[in-house]
């Protein structure tokens, strides 16, 4: 029995309507471009615009996890986001730094997704949460990881989604290799430490939404076995060089494997933020970081 065309149901619409996913109109572009040394520069959507800003804004904007140590909440929209990590120069952790950066490209006419990734460095082979955010663009037939938020080192530039690609930037080795351990599209990001390959994190191509990072930020920041509570951390990823302050203790990490470190009195970590990292604070803030890091550094 067949049913007339004409009886047939209206086709449904779009489930999803809103389609601002990523609020680069909530913007101040020309403040951003300003707080990573590209005012005025001429940004059409290619591959050479989006290495600049990639590697811009790791070069002015660290990875920091000071909003936990100041006890203050973790806000994700666009005017927030801009108003710390622009207008007061501060850092932030994976979420902030790659939707900030997702404002920015939708706001220069990119084309993009955003994925979850799962950090395996120190998993020793068990299988954790997806809590990173990277960001998958579309260029000329082709796709770029951007990720400027992977506190343990990582991409210096956009790297080219393809199974068994290796590259050498700033001194720093990365691959990308396509993995089947826990779907059959998932992707495995290696770093070269000058001996060996070590594996950083896993994603698949499924896309998120902010809201889906809200999330999986809220775990992050609440979880009390989270590894952004009960301690300090500060990054600065640059080409041949690598700082990294956990508490009192700075390190300073190279391509070929070397490492120097040495220990901070808590009185002179807000200073070290400031001098390595440009991370500004007020007096307040000072004394607030220090009194915490005596309650670290006693545990």
């Amino acid at each position: 029995m067949s049913i007339e065309r004409d009886a047939l149901a209206p086709l449904p619409g779009r489930i999803v309507t809103e389609r601002d996913f990523w609020r680069g109109g909530d913007l101040d572009l020309d403040a951003y471009l300003d707080r990573v040394g590209l005012r005025g520069a001429d940004l059409p959507p290619t591959l050479d615009t989006l290495r600049a800003v990639h590697r811009a804004h790791l070069a002015h904007i660290p990875f920091e996890n000071l909003q936990l140590v100041l006890d203050r909440p973790v806000l994700l929209d666009v005017p927030a986001l801009t108003d710390k990590m622009v207008h007061r120069r501060r850092g932030g952790y994976c979420y902030e730094q790659n939707l900030l950066l997702a404002a920015v490209l939708d706001r220069l006419g990119f084309v993009f997704t955003a994925l979850a990734a799962r950090v395996v460095i120190g998993a020793e082979g068990h299988p954790r949460p997806s809590t990173h955010a990277v960001l998958l663009v579309e260029l000329d037939g082709r796709r770029w990881m951007a990720d400027v938020g992977f506190g343990g080192g990582g991409l210096l530039e956009p790297f080219p989604l393809a199974d068994g690609h290796q590259e050498e930037r700033g001194g720093w080795g990365l691959r990308l290799d396509r993995v089947d351990d826990v779907g059959p599209d998932e992707w495995l990001l290696r770093s070269f430490d000058g001996r060996t390959w070590r594996d950083m994190y896993m994603f698949a191509t499924a896309a998120m939404l902010p809201q889906d990072y809200a999330i999986f930020s809220h775990f992050l920041t609440t979880h009390p076995r989270s590894p952004f509570r009960g301690r300090l951390m500060a990054q600065r990823m640059a080409p041949h060089a690598q700082s990294l302050l956990t508490n009192t203790a700075l390190v300073t990490k190279h391509p070929d494997g070397t490492h120097e470190e040495r220990e901070i009195a808590i009185e002179d970590v807000p200073d070290v933020l400031d001098g390595v990292f440009g991370i500004g604070l007020t007096e307040q803030e000072r004394g607030v970081v220090v009194d915490r890091l005596k309650d670290f550094t006693s545990m």
